[in-house]
């Protein structure tokens, strides 16, 4: 497998706000992801659910930019700036590396680092 062609279709697919789409296509069955709060969640149904529940609370995306791009034999590090304001009034403003572990394909286990 390709990984840094797989890598860039998946920060393609988020660069457009397409994440759902991206962890669906991308994410291995039994994905480990860890928050850069420490949250662990050890399954890509797990992961959906939160990711919906996390969009669902998004009243605008003010942007979502996209900086670099790093792989190896079977790792990828990609860099994003996300600009949302919430529906409870909150803003979210996360500059985040996203470490990923890739097997056959897919993702196996992300996680995300605060910039």
């Amino acid at each position: 497998m390709d990984i840094k062609k797989l890598n860039a279709e998946v920060d393609a697919l988020v660069s457009k706000g397409e994440i759902l789409a991206a962890v669906s296509k991308f994410f291995a069955d039994g994905v480990v992801t860890t928050d850069h709060d420490g949250t662990v969640v050890n399954s890509k149904k797990g992961h959906l659910a939160k990711m919906e529940s996390f969009l669902g609370g998004i009243a605008k995306v003010n942007g979502i930019t996209f900086h670099h791009a790093a792989v190896g034999d079977d790792v990828s590090m990609s860099e994003f700036t996300f600009n949302f304001d919430m529906k409870d009034g909150s803003k979210v403003l996360w500059h985040e590396i996203l470490r990923r572990v890739w097997k056959d394909g897919k993702i196996v286990d992300e996680q995300y680092f605060l910039g």
